[in-house]
């Protein structure tokens, strides 16, 4: 076994700092019992959640609204071989429009979408790693 394999645990303020610098992460779900990723743009709330757009009938609104799902956003160099990806579990809940004033701020989804909903992904558990170049 290597003394040093390159890859380094990173703390939580670590891996929230990262997933704020990049606009697109994969929510990872179940879907009919199978396992299912699909690639979003997102932001990060005041509070850690992770903040999507979506349309409010959309699949991923009807598989991920109440359960627990991962997201996992990373950024990597193949020059380097270095770089880093972060997940976050929580619970995925849909924001409310409260009396039908706008919704909060979150990201613009880069599709187009119909009946736009938020949906907050708490992050209950926060883990990344870093691959330091080999």
């Amino acid at each position: 076994m290597l003394q040093n394999d390159g890859f380094r645990a990173l703390d939580r303020g670590t891996c929230l700092r990262l997933l704020a610098g990049v606009p697109v992460g994969r929510v990872v779900y179940t879907k009919q019992a199978l396992p299912a990723v699909l690639p979003v743009n997102f932001c990060l709330a005041a509070d850690s959640s992770v903040l999507l757009r979506t349309s409010a009938g959309s699949d991923l609104v009807r598989a991920i609204d109440g359960a627990v799902v991962a997201f996992e956003a990373d950024e990597f160099d193949a020059a380097t071989r270095s770089g880093w990806s972060v997940v976050v579990t929580g619970r995925a809940m849909l924001l409310p429009d409260p009396d039908g004033q706008e919704l909060p701020d979150g990201p613009d989804s880069w599709m187009p979408v119909r009946d736009d909903v938020l949906v907050r992904i708490d992050s209950e558990v926060v883990t990344g790693r870093e691959l330091t170049g080999a």
